[in-house]
Order: structure tokens, then C-alpha cells, then sequence
């Protein structure tokens, strides 16, 4: 056993905090996340969508219309990852990407009908998650509410560098 009382780990400098893995708030995210996105995989390949797809149907199903810039900000991820994502979900039938006739340098994505009935398919997909889950509903609120303040937070903070 070393000093820092976890067997395996290495002595460390008595004036140091060890730097354990399961101590990491960081490793503990990146788990949670890893761990909640695989419970969906089974769920979402019956429809033959992708997590990521997944979140950007959500998007559209509350807007039904929405700029490519809109849909970056609202499922966070950047124009790289998001156009080839889109695109597949044009070539599935499920949205349709046009310019905006006033302002052609805006690319509006829109559902389809068979974009819009899929939302029936998958209407008991967060329930199923939220069983796999394991915690209230009062739970999962709280723990929803510190990631979207530790979001903002980590964002505001990179901002100022």
C-alpha cells in the first residue's frame, strides 16, 4: 500500500492531494455520460438513429424549423460534426436542409412528416432512461440542474481566457 492509502497507487509528496482517477470530477462526467448514452443505443437503433441524431430530432421536434448555427447552440456540438450528421438524417427522409431565401448564406433545417411521425415511435424512450436511470424524478431535476449550471459555469469560464 502506498502512502496515499490506495493500494496500487504511487508514494506521493505528503504535501500533495493524490490524484486519483474515481476522485476526478471530470472522469466521474465523462462515465456518467458514457454510461446513460449507451442505455439509449439499444433504443434508438430500433429507429436508426444515433445519440447525437437523437438530440438533434429533439431540437427540431420543438421548433420544427431551425438554422444549422441554431441547432450548434442548442445540442453543443460544432459545424464539423453537425453537417455531416444532418445530412444524414436528409438522406434518411427525416428533415430537408434549404438556404433561406432572404439571406442564402443561412441553412434552415426542417422535419419532414416522416421526421415528425417518428416522435411517436420513440414518445417512451425517456421513461425507459429514466428507469435505467434509477433515481426520482425530484433526483434527476437536481442532478439535470447542477450539469446545466456547471455548463454555463466551465463555458463562462473558458470565455474569459
Amino acid at each position: 500500500m502506498s502512502s496515499s492509502g490506495h493500494p496500487g497507487t504511487p508514494p506521493e509528496d505528503p504535501g500533495e492531494p493524490p490524484l486519483l482517477l474515481e476522485d476526478q470530477l471530470c472522469f466521474t462526467l465523462y462515465a456518467a455520460s458514457r454510461t446513460v448514452t449507451s442505455a439509449y443505443r439499444p433504443l434508438l437503433d430500433g429507429v436508426g438513429l444515433t445519440y447525437p441524431q437523437y438530440l438533434v430530432m429533439l431540437a427540431l421536434w420543438e421548433r420544427r424549423v431551425a438554422s444549422v448555427k441554431d441547432l450548434v447552440a442548442a445540442v453543443h456540438l460544432d459545424y464539423g460534426t453537425l453537417t455531416p450528421l444532418i445530412k444524414r438524417l436528409e438522406s434518411s427522409g427525416l428533415v430537408v436542409r434549404e438556404r433561406r431565401a432572404d439571406d442564402e448564406r443561412v441553412v434552415e433545417v426542417a422535419l419532414t412528416e416522416k421526421g415528425a411521425a417518428l416522435r411517436e415511435h420513440i414518445r417512451n424512450l425517456p421513461l425507459a432512461i429514466g428507469e435505467a436511470v434509477g433515481l426520482t424524478d425530484e433526483e434527476i431535476g437536481t442532478v439535470a440542474e447542477l450539469l446545466r449550471r456547471l455548463t454555463i459555469n466551465v463555458t463562462l469560464h473558458t470565455a474569459r481566457r
